[in-house]
């Protein structure tokens, strides 16, 4: 589920292919805690979801959506070692929690159909990283601006 590459640099197009889950997504603040291990989902590779594996380190406010969000580690380090995320753009990588299994299925029925034997990476361009190194979802970017 995460790519081999390093899955913060966002590229300047991607595959048009909209996901309106996310930034629908109700999930709470104290859904995540310290030390666990996410995935933020970003794409398709090789017929299954890719996205940026990190780790939650702790409580921090999340300026676009204005709202409590999660500073994030990314372990492979690099031009983005630490971003602040929204909790409904995390998706749980060490327990099987139903809330964040549901979301995966809704992703993976939504897009998978999408990229029938496509084998490469696509990355569907959802994110962008803003100047405070936080990471918004192209959803909430609109209606934050």
């Amino acid at each position: 589920m995460t790519d081999p590459q390093h899955p913060l640099k966002i590229p300047a197009a991607w595959a048009p292919v909209p996901d309106h889950l996310t930034p629908q997504r109700d999930i709470t603040h104290a859904h995540f805690r310290p030390g666990e291990q996410v995935v933020i989902l970003q794409g398709v590779a090789g017929g299954e979801l890719w996205g940026a594996s990190m780790r939650v380190v702790t409580p921090s406010w999340h300026t676009p959506t204005d709202e409590n969000g999660w500073r994030l580690r990314d372990p492979d380090g690099g031009e983005r070692s630490y971003v602040t995320a929204h909790p409904r753009y995390l998706v749980h990588l060490n327990r099987r929690c139903p809330d964040c299994l549901i979301h995966l299925r809704a992703m993976e029925d939504s897009l998978l159909p999408k990229f029938t034997g496509n084998t490469g990476v696509v990355n569907c361009g959802w994110y962008e990283i803003t100047a405070l190194n936080h990471m918004i979802h192209i959803g909430d970017g609109r209606q934050s601006r």
